[in-house]
């Protein structure tokens, strides 16, 4: 994937003076060895406040990026704080469990310390990364520091950024009218440009000599007997004049995602709808998300770093009716069921017979009779089944920033309609939508993973200081707005 970081980590052990420094080196190596290539192992253990520059200093100069603070013993809670305070980077937390049965010389207590450290990066409003059990075995804490590699990635990415965005909403679309201000709680640089801005750079690129490149490209991937073959010069010039942008507009970010005003004037002044190429350059990790939703392709672009593959953003759209599960035997109730959809923007490599086709919403207005030409340029096919994460973070009307996630599978099940279009299924989706999405004002517009991501997710959140989160809750855990006297 193109557009997200490289995670490359790196463990400082530390050592309390007053317990033995080879046993912190020593299992420190330990877990270096159990992790494998890839994780740096910095040679200063840091016992005093001098040993702080040390160590961050020579993690720097190997090129790390994400630091591991490793407490071999009861480690000294002043230094090992200030690591994660200076480092400026993602970090986390874990310690050492006792292990080879010496409790007497060979006993580093870093159970106890790390109760010492948690306080103390309160006091300096830190907030590191610390698993769900922070403590254990050279393999157990290298398995969390893998695991922990995804949420690196991603806060990396967030605090990389830059959103571009062009146009306001549409009118009368106030779910994708979200304050700004989140942006810059999180880091995110945002740039925003009016419809003409795009329109006037389109032009410039009438003539562009790499336009007979990208249209092969795209040949390729539609196949040969696409019926809007004759399309493809203006969809490639689009897709030029958004690359340009994205490198002409980066500044100093090191990663962009963009968002687009696709409706309703887009047809008829560039003649085209932009869903293919948005999936285009999304299938590359660089998110374009539809009527200029910042937050969505934000979301897409953390989902991006999270996994690793292509994601998508999909309207919560319609149910799913009845006649659909007749004769099947599904672990889900009618109403864990809904179809995600949206005009034609997902990857064709997330689709099942991906074929070119047009904007059929747009086209009852615009072009209401005869064959499709402004309206077309979707990307259409039913999403291939398999596990994903429904997920979001959304700035908030009245400030602060709020996030869902919610775990389930699009079902291998024909959906019967158009555009970029899938059966999903999400454990107690009916109450998740009431007292979640509903209840909390989220819009309509969802991310999707492709797989279960929800607990790196999750751990972003936490780092960046995302507190506000919902998920679809077990039938027996109740949400604090559910009517407890319903059912």
């Amino acid at each position: 994937m193109q557009n997200i970081p490289v995670v490359k980590p790196a463990i400082v052990a530390v050592s309390r003076s007053c317990f033995p420094l080879a046993l912190s080196e020593r299992r420190r190596s330990a877990v270096v060895k159990a992790y494998g290539e890839g994780l740096y192992e910095c040679p200063v253990c840091v016992e005093q406040e001098g040993d702080v520059g040390k160590a961050l200093a020579d993690v720097r100069a190997h090129g790390a990026n994400a630091l591991v603070v490793y407490l071999g013993n009861f480690g000294p809670e002043t230094y090992e704080t200030l690591l994660c305070q200076e480092f400026g980077g993602p970090v986390m937390f874990c310690a050492a469990a006792e292990g080879d049965g010496d409790l007497v010389d060979g006993r580093g207590d870093a159970f106890c310390g790390m109760l010492n450290a948690s306080y103390n990066l309160g006091l300096r409003g830190l907030r590191p990364h610390i698993p769900s059990y922070p403590v254990g075995s050279a393999g157990e804490c290298a398995r969390m520091i893998r695991e922990w590699m995804p949420a690196a990635r991603a806060y990396l990415g967030v605090k990389g950024l830059k959103v571009i965005s062009f146009g306001p909403r549409p009118a009368d679309f106030l779910a994708c009218n979200a304050p700004i201000k989140g942006l810059y709680d999180l880091g995110v640089e945002i740039e925003e440009n009016s419809e003409l801005d795009l329109l006037a750079a389109y032009h410039r690129h009438e003539d562009d000599g790499r336009i007979a490149t990208v249209v092969e490209e795209m040949r390729r991937e539609l196949g040969r007997d696409n019926p809007y073959e004759g399309i493809l010069d203006r969809l490639a010039q689009y897709e030029l004049t958004l690359l340009d942008w994205v490198e002409e507009h980066r500044g100093r970010s090191a990663y962009v995602a963009l968002t687009t005003k696709c409706w309703p004037a887009f047809q008829t002044e560039f003649r085209f709808v932009p869903c293919y190429v948005n999936s285009r350059l999304t299938a590359r990790g660089i998110p374009v998300s539809c009527e200029v939703d910042i937050y969505g392709t934000l979301s897409e672009f953390i989902g991006t770093c999270l996994s690793g593959k292509p994601v998508t953003l999909l309207d919560i759209n319609n149910t799913v009716p009845a006649s659909y599960l007749e004769g099947r035997e599904l672990p889900y109730t009618q109403q864990d069921l809904f179809m995600g959809f949206h005009c034609g923007n997902t990857a064709s490599c997330l689709l099942r017979g991906a074929h070119m086709g047009f904007q059929r919403i747009m086209k009852r207005d615009l072009e209401p009779e005869g064959e499709p030409d402004i309206t077309r340029g979707t990307i259409e096919g039913d999403i291939m089944p398999g596990k994903v994460t429904v997920y979001r973070l959304q700035g908030k009307a009245e400030g602060g920033l709020s996030a869902y996630a919610a775990q389930g599978e699009v079902l291998d099940m024909p959906t019967r309609s158009f555009g970029s279009i899938g059966v999903f299924a999400v454990p107690q989706m009916g109450r998740f939508y009431r007292h979640v999405l509903l209840e909390r004002h989220f819009p309509h517009h969802a991310a999707v993973m492709f797989g279960h991501y929800g607990r790196s997710f999750f751990d972003l959140l936490r780092m960046l200081g995302v507190r506000e989160f919902g998920y679809n809750q077990p039938a027996n855990l109740p949400y604090p707005t559910e009517n407890p006297f319903e059912g």
